[in-house]
């Protein structure tokens, strides 16, 4: 892992997932529903103003709790932003485009995580704000490098508010750590931390008041913000139904202690979900045979419309849950949130669920592919490295890593180039060759399913590709 990375990872907090915790003693806890797969309905969202949402994502601290600025800039990691941002100000345009600066209400100027840690990646150069990072690095221990800061801290309040953000990070990090580069922790990360809180007034305890998630996370990928446009719910299985706002704010909770905080957060969110909202997808940036494309269009029409909906000049998005059989993904992450009672409860029955609801199902929404082309690795694990593999399941590589000095994009397959491996972790020659090797044999992992490309002749195939790019 690199400086950059490991600073990013001990900011990140978490990032917004719905699958939540119920606190112990309360006395009736929420009642919680298991959505059936087919169809989500739709549900009202509260408007907002895009261009306020922007500003607030790139230069407010909606995560209030951080690392003093002297420590931050201390530090041997690079402080410099690498890619400019428009509209950052003061400070916030001197910093990675993954922090913001805020200053507390003891006044100490901190440095802190944002949305795009996770989303926002760099694709042939350019940050493209609202894509999923398929490159982040989150198989080492936060804890340590949190603690690390202590060492530039001064007393008083600056080493309080240090304090505070490295308690926290030294809270979640068991249960953040992934054993592979490239997957998202956010699901479990959130749970561990809907552990330590009250439901009714978000007080943080220093001692779990439940069960806290497993210590290995399920891997998942990032979803672009692009399809937010399209979808009723948020998330891979279902849930984040209702009011969106209330799921997107949550990378707040981390630090967030009361309600009056989170109400104010909750105000500045409804202008984010609106700028998440209009977003659209980068145009493919390579050359696209048209006439093909064309013979593709029909081909989805016949075999993908149906669950992914239509992009033509009258677009439509079925927001379709798969049922498990179905659909034949791995099933471990649907079943643990369904599983997830007590985090489930917690949500519905917590200020996030007043006008919103965790409803997951026992199988996968079938996602809009407005800017697919740009979403690799696929699946809600990210464990099928290109669309061509995804297309053709014999071809799906059992182990494989991501070519990362430099990542290079394949636009033939669609997807980051990568290395077929002949042995999984076990068989790496020390730690760091096994946390960059994805083993679709482990636990949550798996890369079957999907096999509806399984069916068209290699001309369909290079046809429909070749519509994706277009979309």
């Amino acid at each position: 892992m690199n400086t950059t990375d490991w600073k990013i990872l001990v900011f990140l907090g978490l990032a917004s997932f719905a699958v939540l915790a119920c606190g112990s003693d309360a006395p009736k806890p929420p009642a919680v529903t298991i959505a059936e797969p087919g169809p989500i309905p739709a549900s009202a969202q509260r408007p907002g103003d895009p261009d306020a949402g922007y500003h607030t994502l790139v230069n407010r601290g909606y995560v209030s709790c951080g690392i003093p600025v002297e420590a931050f800039q201390a530090s041997p990691a690079p402080t410099e932003p690498g890619h400019s941002l428009p509209g950052r100000e003061g400070l916030n345009a001197e910093l990675p485009h993954a922090f913001n600066a805020t200053v507390n209400a003891d006044g100490v100027e901190l440095v802190v995580s944002n949305c795009l840690t996770c989303h926002a990646a760099d694709f042939e150069g350019e940050l493209v704000v609202g894509l999923g990072n398929a490159f982040l690095d989150f198989t080492s221990d936060p804890a340590v490098w949190a603690e690390a800061f202590g060492a530039f801290v001064d007393d008083g309040p600056a080493a309080a508010a240090w304090a505070k953000w490295a308690d926290r990070v030294g809270a979640i990090a068991p249960y953040m750590i992934t054993n592979t580069v490239g997957v998202n922790p956010a699901p479990n990360l959130t749970m561990a931390l809907i552990a330590h809180r009250d439901p009714d007034t978000l007080a943080w305890n220093d001692e779990p008041r439940l069960a806290p998630p497993p210590r290995e996370p399920l891997p998942t990928k990032v979803p672009p913000w692009w399809r937010m446009q399209h979808k009723h719910a948020m998330f891979h299985h279902g849930a984040g139904r209702g009011d969106h706002v209330r799921f997107m704010m949550m990378k707040s909770l981390v630090c967030t202690d009361d309600l009056e905080e989170a109400r104010e957060i909750d105000r500045w969110f409804a202008d984010v979900r609106a700028f998440i909202a209009s977003l659209e997808p980068p145009e493919f940036p390579f050359e696209i045979d048209r006439t093909l494309a064309k013979t593709g269009s029909a081909v989805f029409e016949r075999h993908c419309a149906a669950c992914h909906g239509t992009y033509d000049d009258s677009p439509t998005y079925p927001n379709l849950i798969v049922d498990l059989e179905t659909v034949g993904t791995d099933p471990a992450y649907a079943r643990q949130a369904v599983e997830a009672d007590r985090f489930l409860s917690w949500f519905n029955g917590s200020f996030y669920g007043q006008g919103a609801e965790a409803k997951p199902a026992l199988g996968y929404v079938a996602p809009p592919l407005d800017g697919v082309w740009a979403t690799a690795p696929y699946l809600h694990n990210g464990s099928v490295p290109s669309i061509t593999a995804l297309f053709d399941s014999d071809s799906r590589p059992t182990f494989w890593r991501l070519q990362t000095d430099p990542p290079v994009y394949d636009p033939k397959t669609l997807g980051w180039r990568y290395q077929e491996l002949p042995h999984g972790k076990d068989g790496a020659a020390d730690p760091k060759e096994a946390k960059a090797i994805y083993d679709t044999t482990r636990h949550g992992y798996g890369n079957a399913g999907h096999r509806f490309g399984d069916s068209l002749d290699p001309d369909e195939r290079r046809a429909l590709i070749e519509y994706l790019k277009t979309l």
